[in-house]
């Protein structure tokens, strides 16, 4: 450890700046944003059930959908930072989106004329609807909001980790940034979303808008100090390059010698490896594919592709079941977030006499667990396992062990809400009442669960797709956890509409319900999702993290 910490203080060998000099300021950025965006998505679905007259279940459903474009958009940031304009301005442009986006959230709350009349408690039923104007706003603000918070939240980590050569220190960063995410999410859901419910909405809102501008000025603070990534064009022009280059030379025989597939003059020849022959086509020279002056270079990029080209789409198509099974990892956590704030709704929320846990709060303790864990899992779990298996945990047994412990979540959901609408049943007679007896706090079991699954799974997903992405897609590789995120929320929203479709399990008193239903399903997803991810897995043949984790023994015990 001593050499690590010591290895760790030191400045990247060769470099002026980066380093760990540049953790403060993204780490900083990280934590502003994160309060930032937390500070009004935690509560959103209570806002708009208690500011915007919208019923429970549908409210429930614009979380979801905000969520998930919030995810979705670390990939377009991404593509942005890879093709065009490099992490720094993107991370710039995107924290001026999300600013913007807050202050008209904020207005919402602050101007009378821009909320309709409130229904007094009552959860939407007969209450006055908002004028487009008031929804406009509202929307615009929620989008924008969004949108730059996804464009920066995986950009950020890609951005930090390129600051360090050691893929050690790259490891630790990302346990750091994940931990700064979710400690930032945490004082937001709780001090925040305390403040909206019991002070004022506009006050709450108002600290967002204050801590994302202070995020922005903190990254730019650190501008001298960052090592700058020179945006390296659009490597998914090069995918599509590949793919259409294999088809229009389908009818082409393969060659076993290495000089008749093109590489670069600069790159030593070498030919494509055995795996996805079709795709080989692509890198196969054919009269008329290089230009005749005696540079070398490609004349036709739509019939001729390097090697190295063609090996990157590979990659990506390899890892490609793995990347799939973790949809329907985040699936069930999705949906599980917005029903459990709707849970707690409908609970007694009361910590002795005087405390009242706003229900938007409920969800800090996932995230409190997953920041506990991720700490404990850098600091001791991971060093006690190299200690006796003298091997690093590989990515897939991480993200393994996350699989096991959500399915074990959703079970403990349904038990507990089996558990509560028992109770409603028999002891709360009077369906009128928005809340049972039950308390909140057996909610902790289930939320605890899925944090500490968080903990394992989102740093393990990153760690591969960042380990085993072609170069020129790194800053895709981080924001594809978020990917698999957003479309986990939209089909999350799917699936609700569909259950509250074919079922009575959803009403928009969930008193009237069966959520528990609706929890055993996830279970059911979770127990074969979790079969077709060990298939995948077992199938699956690292590229650089076999090599990575060796080098980590090696540097660890050497």
């Amino acid at each position: 450890m001593d050499t690590i910490d010591r290895e760790i203080q030191a400045p990247n060998s060769g470099r002026k700046h980066c380093g760990w000099v540049t953790f403060p300021f993204i780490t900083g950025a990280v934590l502003g944003l994160g309060l930032a965006g937390t500070g009004w998505m935690a509560n959103l679905i209570i806002y708009l059930i208690q500011q915007f007259n919208v019923n429970a279940i549908d409210a429930a459903q614009v979380s979801n959908i905000v969520n998930g474009g919030s995810s979705l958009f670390p990939i377009v940031g991404a593509i942005i930072a890879d093709s065009f304009l490099g992490c720094f301005s993107v991370i710039t442009l995107f924290s001026s989106i999300s600013l913007l986006g807050t202050v008209f959230i904020a207005l919402t709350a602050t101007l009378n004329s821009l909320r309709p009349t409130p229904c007094n408690g009552r959860l939407g039923s007969f209450c006055k609807d908002p004028s487009w104007v008031q929804f406009l706003v509202l929307y615009a603000g929620i989008a924008l909001g969004s949108m730059g918070l996804g464009g920066t939240r995986f950009t950020l980590a890609t951005m930090g980790a390129n600051q360090f050569d050691n893929p050690q220190h790259q490891g630790i960063f990302f346990n750091w940034c994940f931990f700064s995410q979710y400690a930032a999410s945490a004082v937001g859901a709780t001090a925040l979303v305390y403040i909206e419910d019991n002070l004022s909405w506009g006050l709450g809102f108002g600290l967002s808008v204050a801590a994302n501008l202070l995020a922005l000025l903190i990254f730019l603070l650190g501008n001298r100090f960052y090592l700058h990534d020179k945006p390296q064009g659009s490597p998914f022009l090069d995918i599509v390059r590949v793919m259409v280059a294999a088809v229009r030379k389908r009818n082409f025989s393969l060659s076993p010698m290495a000089d008749d597939y093109y590489n670069p003059i600069t790159v030593e020849g070498a030919p494509p490896n055995k795996a996805f022959r079709f795709l080989n086509r692509a890198s196969l020279k054919a009269e008329g594919d290089i230009k005749t002056d005696g540079s070398g270079t490609i004349a036709k990029p739509w019939r001729l592709c390097s090697v190295q080209q063609v090996e990157d789409l590979k990659t990506l198509v390899r890892i490609l079941p793995l990347w799939s099974s973790s949809i329907f990892l985040s699936t069930p956590v999705a949906i599980h977030s917005s029903l459990t704030v709707l849970q707690a709704l409908n609970m007694d929320r009361h910590l002795g006499q005087h405390l009242k846990i706003p229900a938007g709060s409920i969800l800090v303790i996932e995230i409190v667990a997953c920041a506990i864990f991720l700490t404990l899992i850098d600091r001791f779990l991971w060093l006690t396992w190299q200690n006796l298996t003298r091997k690093s945990p590989s990515p897939l047994q991480r993200i393994g062990v996350g699989h096991v412990l959500n399915v074990l979540a959703m079970a403990v959901s349904a038990l507990v809400e089996s558990k509560r609408l028992k109770m409603v049943h028999h002891h709360d007679r009077d369906q009128s009442q928005p809340r049972s007896s039950m308390l909140a706090l057996w909610l902790v079991p289930q939320l605890s669960l899925v944090g500490i699954g968080e903990a394992f799974h989102c740093p393990g997903q990153v760690s591969l797709y960042y380990q085993e992405f072609p170069a020129s897609l790194r800053s895709t590789a981080t924001a594809m956890i978020a990917l698999i995120i957003g479309i986990a929320f939209y089909l999350g929203t799917a699936i609700i509409d569909f259950v509250r479709r074919v079922t009575s399990w959803l009403p928009d008193n969930i008193n009237n319900g069966r959520l528990d239903n609706v929890y055993w399903m996830l279970t059911v997803v979770g127990v074969l999702n979790f079969g077709y991810y060990l298939a995948c897995s077992r199938s699956y043949k690292y590229q650089n993290v076999e090599k990575q984790v060796d080098a980590d023994t090696n540097y660890t015990y050497g």
